[in-house]
């Protein structure tokens, strides 16, 4: 949720460059520190703060944005997202082709891949992950969109993977489904994944594919990636990376300031202002890809329909929620909140991203006293004290949950209020955990709540979290969370998101997928209240070699893609004149080229890429904005 999306892992090289034998070139929750491996150089390990804890290491678990980023360390996927510019690239498949047919999807799995433990990684680990995922429930709930046209998973041999789908569809080329070892993960059961830690056990480091593999983690206060010695890119330049949890933005950037740490991401604007300037630190004011919203217990129900939760009545009027959203200041929210580093926010699908970003005719803008006369004509009537009534005569009063852990949370719930309150709806804040509201959430056991999304560069998994389907589900008398978090759910708009996942003139899919955003705009159970930028901050006189995604002027951590993981080196070894590769060209984030073969490389990506795109059924113009 606050930022909840799939990341894509950065994987792969093109199986002609591999062929040319190119070589890779109150702080904390307490004062315990990560145990350094006894091989690794200090100066070789990247220290990244960070406030948001990983909420579960187990990928079918996961939702907040820390969890994605170590899945996308850890392991790949079948194609990955170019920092350039979202284009998609090779990952762990260096090919695929679809059939004439549009039934049918080949993927060529590069030769010789091993998991870190060792173990052949081959194209039958990717097709027991899909075949888990299309065959499951519990692990349909973060990776159920990208299977859904998705019938079965064959691997003809290890290095061929076969996915059937029903029909045509435009996502084939990106599916965010992280692969994983099966040698690993087919002892864990369907009732055991629920609980499945996937965190190290006796010293062990996680197994995984990625340029990174997890070998500690304390809860609350750090977690340790350390350098995957068989991954295909050859040896990184960072050999460990440490993301190290604070409890409060201060401290983090106190901490960059110190040395304690040598990157801080997601920080707020205020801490970043105080960071502008001091020797030895770079500051990124990074275009990013996220919103926040106001959401609404629209209706809480599971996916067969049947009510859950106690959400106030009044909410399921959608000129309720309508005339609420013309009380609420967006552009103040932009400037006093986030300081000026974020813009009113409309639709779900981000500004970011235009070729399916959706501009409302008529947007909701600050009226108070226009919500007052909405309300006042859908019969919430105000009483002498100016609280409004419901159609049951009794005074509305609404609950609405922030976020402890986000410092621009617990201000926005608090303007909120103060608007809510204003227009005649009394509005009391808690704040919860994210892991306590995620709970909470799923249960139906709110009115309103304060999060977010980080929006992948495809539409699909974003608008597929408005479908019915995604509403919580039953499981063996417990209740668990969907996607779904306002409870939406209008049986044309699943129609609509059945039509954009068959679509694949680009063209009518983002009439498809504007149509949708509309509707889900004039219902409003998300008062979407900005469009935010991605804040970071660096020591700049220890590291270097960090990949903007997109470049220029995108997010250098938190990407979908390991780019700047995988490029970035200590200053002292970065060597004059030694640029990391953009990954424009399609080759892998994780490969240093040495400049005197540059000239021929961009001359046989360009044919290679040509090769590919041949391949690709003309989905490119689907794929990046």
């Amino acid at each position: 949720m606050s930022v909840r999306l799939p990341r894509i892992v950065s994987f792969a090289v093109v199986a002609t460059i591999v062929s040319a034998g190119l070589v890779a070139g109150g702080a904390r929750a307490d004062s315990a520190s990560p145990t350094p491996a006894a091989s690794a150089d200090a100066k070789a390990t990247l220290t990244v703060g960070i406030t948001q804890d990983l909420d579960s290491a187990n990928p079918f678990t996961g939702i907040v944005a820390t969890a994605y980023e170590i899945y996308q360390m850890q392991y790949p996927t079948l194609t990955n997202y170019s920092a350039q510019d979202f284009s998609i690239v090779p990952g762990f498949a260096d090919s695929w082709q679809e059939s004439a047919d549009h039934l049918t999807w080949t993927y060529k799995i590069r030769s010789g891949l091993k998991w870190s433990d060792g173990e052949p990684m081959t194209a039958k680990d990717a097709a027991y992950t899909f075949n888990r995922i299309i065959n499951g429930e519990y692990e349909q709930t973060n990776y159920g969109n990208y299977v859904a046209n998705i019938t079965k998973a064959v691997a003809t041999d290890d290095t061929t993977l076969v996915l059937s789908v029903k029909a045509a569809n435009p996502i084939m080329t990106h599916l965010a489904v992280y692969i994983l070892p099966e040698h690993i993960w087919s002892k864990v059961s369907e009732a055991q994944v629920k609980t499945y830690k996937n965190e190290p056990v006796d010293g062990q480091p996680v197994v995984g594919g990625g340029p990174f593999v997890m070998a500690e983690r304390r809860v609350g206060q750090f977690i340790r990636m350390t350098a995957n010695p068989n991954y295909p890119g050859g040896p990184t330049p960072i050999r460990e990376v440490v993301f190290r949890v604070f409890q409060n933005q201060d401290a983090m950037g106190q901490a960059l300031k110190k040395g304690e740490i040598d990157f801080a991401d997601g920080i707020e604007a205020n801490v970043l202002k105080s960071l502008e300037g001091v020797p030895g630190i770079t500051t990124v004011n990074a275009t990013y890809s996220g919103f926040n919203e106001i959401a609404f217990n629209s209706g809480a129900a599971l996916s067969d329909g049947k009510p859950i939760g106690d959400g106030n009545p009044v909410l399921k009027d959608p000129k309720f929620r309508q005339a609420m959203s013309w009380a609420i200041d967006r552009q103040t929210l932009a400037d006093k909140v986030y300081g000026g580093a974020a813009t009113p926010g409309s639709t779900i699908i981000p500004d970011m991203y235009p070729a399916y970003h959706l501009t409302p005719a008529t947007p909701y803008t600050f009226d108070p006293e226009k919500a007052k006369s909405l309300l006042e004509a859908a019969g919430y009537k105000a009483g002498a004290d100016g609280v409004r009534t419901g159609p049951d005569g009794k005074p509305i009063e609404l609950r609405l949950f922030g976020r402890t852990n986000s410092a621009n949370s617990k201000q926005v719930v608090q303007f909120v209020k103060g608007w809510f309150d204003a227009v005649g709806i009394p509005t009391t804040v808690t704040m919860k955990s994210e892991d306590a509201l995620t709970e909470i959430i799923g249960q139906g056991t709110y009115d309103m709540f304060e999060w977010g999304w980080v929006v992948e560069p495809d539409p699909d998994y974003q608008v597929s979290t408005f479908t019915c389907g995604q509403r919580s589900y039953e499981d063996a008398g417990s209740v668990l969370a969907g996607l779904s978090d306002s409870f939406y759910c209008d049986a044309e708009y699943d129609k609509l998101y059945a039509a954009q996942g068959s679509e694949t003139d680009q063209a009518k899919r983002s009439d498809i997928v504007k149509r949708m955003q509309q509707m889900v705009y004039d219902a409003a159970p998300y008062i979407v209240t900005v469009y935010y930028n991605n804040l970071e901050a660096y020591r700049s006189d220890r590291f270097t070699g960090f990949v903007p995604q997109p470049n220029p002027g995108g997010s250098l951590l938190y990407q979908y893609g390991v780019w700047s993981y995988v490029n970035a080196k200590p200053v002292s070894s970065a060597g004059e004149g030694t640029q990391p590769a953009d990954g424009s060209s399609g080759s892998s984030s994780g490969w240093m080229i040495p400049v005197g073969i540059l000239l021929a490389l961009i001359v046989l990506a360009v044919i290679v890429g040509l090769l590919l795109k041949r391949g690709r059924g003309g989905e490119a113009a689907d794929d990046r904005e």
